[in-house]
């Protein structure tokens, strides 16, 4: 799991946001990561590719979102998208200060692009993307000096899920 923060450079952030369920320790992140997952899952159902994606401020989840591309024919109908967007009209604002994303799948640059644009606090993600990725695999759009807004990324939280359920996916795909 890396950490990217502005300031700081690339960093370990193993136990941020730690909290004890039973006698077992996960993190937040894990916990978060989890929700996400769940709205993959949907995705799947629905025959898109299976990215999910959740929005937290204050401990709370405040949007969920998965891709809908192949439904809606939209090529900006990402999870990330559709969920910034929801995050918004939520908190009537599109400033999501105080906020932080998690999507089971590394940012694209259009994606990464909003992330910073809405001033979320943090991203947290969970499979490296390396053919798009924009916040660590290609490029890390969120350590470019010259934006005004720089949120902090974490990377790797469930990646073994989080690729497993995109490669299943892909891999039915083929075989049909």
């Amino acid at each position: 799991m890396k950490s990217y923060e502005p300031g700081q450079g690339r960093k370990t952030a193993a136990l941020r946001g730690s909290f004890m369920c039973g006698s077992l320790l996960y993190t937040m992140h894990e916990k978060y990561m989890r929700m996400a997952l769940k709205q993959a899952h949907v995705a799947q159902t629905k025959d898109e590719v299976p990215v999910g994606a959740i929005i937290v401020k204050d401990g709370k989840v405040i949007a969920r979102a998965h891709n809908l591309r192949e439904r809606t024919q939209r090529a900006l109908a990402h999870a990330e998208i559709l969920v910034i967007d929801k995050a918004c009209r939520k908190l009537n604002t599109w400033r999501l200060e105080g906020c932080v994303l998690y999507v089971t799948l590394e940012p694209c640059a259009m994606c990464a692009g909003a992330s910073i644009l809405a001033r979320l606090d943090g991203v947290v993600y969970g499979a490296k993307d390396p053919k798009a990725g924009s916040m660590g695999s290609i490029i890390n759009l969120a350590e470019i000096s010259q934006y005004n807004h720089h949120p902090w990324v974490i990377e790797g939280i469930l990646a073994e899920e989080c690729g497993q359920i995109l490669s299943d996916f892909f891999k039915l795909k083929r075989e049909k």
